[in-house]
């Protein structure tokens, strides 16, 4: 049986709040002792980041990690077992410092994380950086993974999501920059000389937040081509790769918040549009295997000879490869938006309940918002559920706006290209 977000939230509630109250005066009790007969390491030496439930986080958090790593710790990272493909795009990570979870049922949760804790003490983990906004779970994870140096968000004199007392380095969550540059604060915290209340008292430079670009394998990118070329023929499509241009649509997002959806009908209408404006252009429509079905009502509603169903058809490795040949996607706020940011694809990605502000792509992207007086309805202080079913600000998005501004990454994409 799967657990689904919900149930993981009243578990994080009704199990996470009396656990945090019970365990937090003996992980006290605990680094007084370690104080006195144990100081560690002065700087972080093996630092664990803990980052369950967002893909997408995987790919923003990567320059936080290649900070620690170039003041010289070894990164490891702790993840659920469905999301762990996320940490291959860029592999900043080696695949033996990944520790997975496996939250597909209530049992295998409970055995990984007993193992988890295990495997933090064996590899002697010294610093945890909790990425997680004020989840009690992962409050627990750190807490009790024996690392001495603890770092993560903290409520301080704000009222919301108490999680006990489990960090020994405590950040103010600061939710009028970028998640990046939140990141990045926790780093700072960790390797710091000091202890500061609240960190991180630094100024973090929009320099800081780069992302490194994947290395895409030439038979990769091969193998996608064929495989593209492959499908248009099969449909008695005329598609030449270096003439006619490669348009993605991505009309899913996550039951994490299903709210970010762009209708259906929406998608359908855009790509009706995009073809009556590039009629010789080539439209994949993707998604996983999950999602085909989803996809495939999409392309049948929108019913345009050149929009493919492309759902399933490469594997999460081959992303990059797929992102790189193509010239611009259109995606619901939600991982391909991150994903895609490691090449050189141009983006729109169509934000409701959360903002761009926080939670934008960091690569060649351009956001759009309705601006509602409501969004973003979803935040750390409300574990990102939201009371609305009925999201306007998705809804009111529409098909000549987001037309626009496709026109305008190809166009860009064209000269960049020089075609």
């Amino acid at each position: 049986m799967t657990i689904s977000v919900n149930t993981m939230r009243a578990i994080d509630h009704w199990v996470g709040v009396p656990l945090c109250a019970i365990v937090s005066p003996v992980i006290a009790l605990i680094d007084g002792i370690k104080n006195v007969f144990n100081r560690g390491p002065e700087t972080p030496k093996k630092l664990l980041f803990i980052e369950l439930s967002e893909m997408g986080s995987a790919i923003l958090v990567d320059p936080a990690m290649r900070n620690a790593q170039a003041r010289g710790a070894e990164i490891f990272f702790l993840i659920f077992k469905s999301n762990r493909a996320s940490l291959t795009l860029l592999n900043t990570v080696k695949p033996e410092n990944i520790f997975t979870i496996d939250s597909s049922s209530l049992g295998g949760l409970i055995k990984d994380t007993l193992l988890f804790l295990l495997l933090a003490r064996k590899h002697r983990i010294d610093t945890v950086i909790d990425l997680e906004l004020f989840s009690r779970f992962t409050a627990l994870l750190t807490g009790m993974c024996g690392a001495r140096r603890r770092v993560g968000y903290h409520i301080f004199h704000g009222e919301g999501l108490w999680r006990g007392f489990m960090l020994t380095r405590k950040v103010h969550y600061n939710p009028h920059i970028h998640i990046t540059k939140n990141f990045l604060s926790l780093i700072h915290a960790a390797f710091a000389q000091k202890i500061e209340v609240p960190f991180s008292k630094i100024e973090i430079p929009d320099s800081e937040v780069r992302l490194e670009q994947a290395i895409i394998n030439p038979s990769a990118l091969e193998k996608v081509g064929e495989r593209i070329e492959k499908l248009a023929k099969e449909a008695d499509i005329h598609y030449a790769p270096r003439k006619n241009r490669l348009i993605l649509i991505n009309p899913n997002a996550s039951d994490l918040l299903p709210q970010r959806r762009w209708a259906q009908q929406r998608f359908s209408e855009l790509i009706q549009a995009i073809h009556q404006k590039y009629p010789d252009d080539l439209i994949l429509i993707t998604g996983s295997p999950a999602e085909f079905a989803y996809v495939e009502k999409v392309r049948a509603v929108a019913n345009v000879k050149n929009a493919l169903n492309f759902a399933g058809q490469v594997s999460f490795a081959e992303l990059p490869p797929l992102y790189t040949l193509s010239d611009v996607m259109v995606t619901n706020d939600s991982g391909p938006g991150h994903f895609s940011a490691v090449t050189p694809l141009r983006t729109v990605v169509l934000f409701g309940p959360e903002t761009p502000a926080l939670y934008g792509s960091v690569g060649n992207s351009i956001a759009i918002t309705a601006n509602l007086a409501c969004s973003p309805c979803v935040s750390a202080a409300n574990h990102r559920k939201t009371p609305c079913h009925d999201n306007v600000c998705m809804q009111a998005i529409t098909v000549p706006q987001v037309l626009d501004k496709v026109i305008k990454q190809l166009q860009d994409a064209d000269q960049a290209k020089a075609r």
